[in-house]
C-alpha cells in the first residue's frame, strides 16, 4: 500500500450503516452504527472495531487480487462523495 487511506472522519459511513448486508449487523434502528458518536463523529470502539470497518483490513482480506490500492481507494472515496450528497 503506498499510502494510508485519506479518511476526514466526517462519519457518513458510520451513518449509513443500513445500505450494506455487510454492516446492517451494527444498525441501532436508524440507520447509524451503535458504536458511533454523534458529539465527536468519531467510533466508540474505535481500536476494537470490527474488520468490516477498517479499509486496509478490507484491501487486504477481500481486494488486493481485484484492485490496486489506489483504484480501491479512489473507489472507497467515491462511495464517500455518493454518502456526503445523502
Amino acid at each position: 500500500m503506498s499510502q494510508k487511506f485519506p479518511c476526514t472522519e466526517c462519519g457518513r459511513c458510520c451513518q449509513n450503516v443500513h445500505l450494506s448486508d455487510e454492516t446492517i449487523f451494527l444498525d441501532r434502528g436508524d440507520g447509524t452504527c451503535r458504536y458511533f458518536d454523534e458529539s465527536t463523529k468519531h467510533c466508540s470502539i474505535y481500536l476494537k472495531r470490527p474488520d468490516i470497518c477498517r479499509v486496509d483490513v478490507q484491501f487486504k482480506q477481500r481486494f488486493v487480487r481485484i484492485y490496486s490500492w489506489d483504484e480501491y481507494v479512489h473507489r472507497n472515496l467515491q462511495v464517500c462523495q455518493v454518502l456526503a450528497g445523502s
